[in-house]
């Protein structure tokens, strides 16, 4: 039994004294103590938008304040200007948050027109050294414009026709970011011209009365947007000439088909018939084609390339008008409609093709319905189209003079004979190309305007 005391007694293990584990104590919350201090030495993280530096009315300033350490404590927005601090945000985080976001819609503010600061300072929840390297202050200038831009009217007569073209010009007091004819969905861009003068920037705009809009629908009116994001509208004088257009029918047969479907290979769908894949053609492709044509009208000058009456294919004959309605016909069922939105002139066959007039190709290529095609910039937004042709002898960059052999005529893309399909577009909409043929009208229509 002593034996076996005195073994216990060995193994026994010594006990702390109270002073050592005081002292363990205390290292261990100097250690917490430390960490909570150190953990995060890195302020908050500020951004302020838009870069932009000029502001309007409706422009929104964004604040995002983010701190992935200790988080936020709080955030103050103030606007300063002419020596005034305005609060726009005060907030104050007691349960902390790694990241917030304020957005200041200037509507809502009493701030002057003229130049002033964003002033941002955040805090987050750190210790280290008293919180002071948690403390980031960020400031951002800019120019607040509440003044839109005035739109004073030049050309106070408009006549147009139906599916015809006309050219507006017209002042504006400061350059815009934006500025042209609106007419419901469509947008017509105007061109600011060389030599503002008197604080007032000209502007010249080409515009259409489209050929599926009625009469009585027909009411466009100038915008103009500035840097700021101000805008303003004007409507103007005008008067358009409604017009009939005539309706047509196009028998479709299955040899027709099997020669033009093989052209479109790779953009058609191969199953259906081929009735389903012509029609495939006729509408999404056509789609896609009239796409591209509002594309290609934004390569243009800001000034006009052309001068005089436009070329008329030599000794052609007139087939299709423009904005014939076509019925298009199959085993005397009706199985789709279209528009025609060009002239079809016939000639000999492989006939050489004139440029109408002046100006830059920007397009000479294969494009689905058309064919083969060549597009002319003349400027303004102008451009002339000549499509299923059979060659092409000019590439997009080439300045064209009037009159000079661009093409040969042919029969590619959904032509049925060899003739050449002639197209005007403005803002790439189609219109009516007999108007660029006749002096008269061009003299009465863009040229007074312009001395």
């Amino acid at each position: 039994m002593n034996k076996d005391t005195s073994l216990n007694k060995k193994r026994s293990t010594p006990k702390l004294p109270l002073g050592g584990l005081l002292a363990v104590i205390i290292l261990l919350a100097l250690a917490a103590g430390l960490f909570m201090i150190f953990r995060d030495t890195t302020p908050p993280v500020v951004t302020i938008t838009p870069d932009a530096q000029q502001l309007g009315k409706e422009s929104i300033v964004t604040v995002t304040v983010q701190d992935p350490g200790s988080g936020l404590r709080s955030l103050d927005i103030y606007a300063v200007q002419n020596g005034q601090r305005s609060p726009l945000a005060v907030k104050a985080y007691p349960g902390g948050i790694m990241q917030d976001e304020e957005t200041i819609t200037l509507a809502k503010s009493n701030l002057a027109e003229g130049e002033f600061t964003i002033e941002v300072t955040a805090r987050d929840a750190s210790l280290y050294p008293f919180g002071a390297a948690g403390l980031v202050k960020l400031e951002k200038s800019y120019s607040l414009d509440l003044t839109p831009p005035r739109i004073y009217v030049e050309s106070p007569v408009n006549n147009l026709n139906q599916g015809g073209a006309g050219l507006m010009i017209y002042a504006l007091s400061e350059e815009a970011a934006k500025t042209g004819i609106q007419l419901g969905e469509r947008f017509f861009p105007a061109y600011l011209q060389p030599g503002a003068s008197g604080g007032r920037f000209l502007y010249y705009c080409m515009f259409a009365h489209p050929w599926d809009v009625p009469a009585q629908d027909f009411k466009p009116f100038i915008i103009a947007a500035d840097s700021a994001g101000n805008s303003a509208r004007r409507s103007f004088n005008y008067h358009t000439n409604p017009r009939a257009f005539r309706s047509d029918r196009i028998n479709l047969s299955d040899g027709f088909m099997e020669k033009t479907i093989p052209e479109f290979q790779g953009l058609v769908p191969n199953e259906g018939s081929l009735l389903d894949q012509y029609l495939y053609i006729n509408n999404e492709i056509r789609k896609q084609n009239r796409a591209k044509l509002v594309e290609f009208s934004r390569q243009t000058s800001p000034v006009m390339l052309w001068s005089g009456t436009f070329v008329r294919l030599p000794n052609a004959a007139n087939r299709a008008r423009f904005a014939d309605a076509r019925d298009y016909m199959y085993q005397g069922k009706k199985v789709d409609h279209q528009t025609h939105l060009g002239l079809d002139l016939a000639s000999t066959q492989q006939a050489p093709v004139p440029a109408g007039n002046d100006g830059r190709v920007v397009y000479a290529d294969f494009l689905g319905i058309y064919g083969n095609v060549v597009v002319i910039d003349h400027g303004l937004g102008l451009q002339s189209l000549y499509a299923h042709l059979s060659s092409v002898a000019v590439g997009p960059g080439d300045m064209v003079t009037k009159g000079q052999i661009i093409a040969h005529t042919g029969a590619t893309g959904l032509a049925g004979g060899d003739h050449l399909h002639y197209g005007i577009t403005v803002a790439g909409i189609p219109t009516q190309p007999i108007e660029w043929w006749d002096g008269t009208w061009i003299k009465h229509n863009i040229t007074s305007k312009i001395q």
